[in-house]
């Protein structure tokens, strides 16, 4: 179970449940990975749609990182995710979204 006001999303990997979080050294982690320079410039990359599967792979390895996830995030490239690649986009996104808003009540 998931806790959204922690930022917590669920994504089943291999038909197992994880739980990702985006923390702010995963957030730090992934500015690198993907070559940004601030956090608005992440966020405004995915709004206006302009990433990749490799961008949806390092947020969600981010995420599972952050998460305490015990599942390996470089075994994520060759896993099943549930909803195949959308199913990964739509996670990635709600990640990146719950890192900077709050959940409505």
């Amino acid at each position: 179970m998931t806790n959204p006001w922690r930022g917590e999303v669920p994504l089943v990997i291999d038909g197992h449940p994880e739980v990702m979080r985006l923390t702010l050294g995963a957030l730090a982690g992934l500015e690198a990975a993907l070559a940004e320079p601030s956090l608005v410039a992440l966020v405004e990359r995915f709004e206006q749609g302009r990433f990749s599967s490799a961008d949806v792979l390092a947020v969600l390895k981010a995420g599972l990182v952050g998460g305490g996830s015990s599942f390996d995030p470089v075994a994520l490239d060759h896993a099943e995710i549930a909803g195949g690649p959308m199913g990964a986009a739509r996670a990635a996104a709600e990640l990146i979204a719950r890192a900077f808003v709050v959940p409505e009540a």
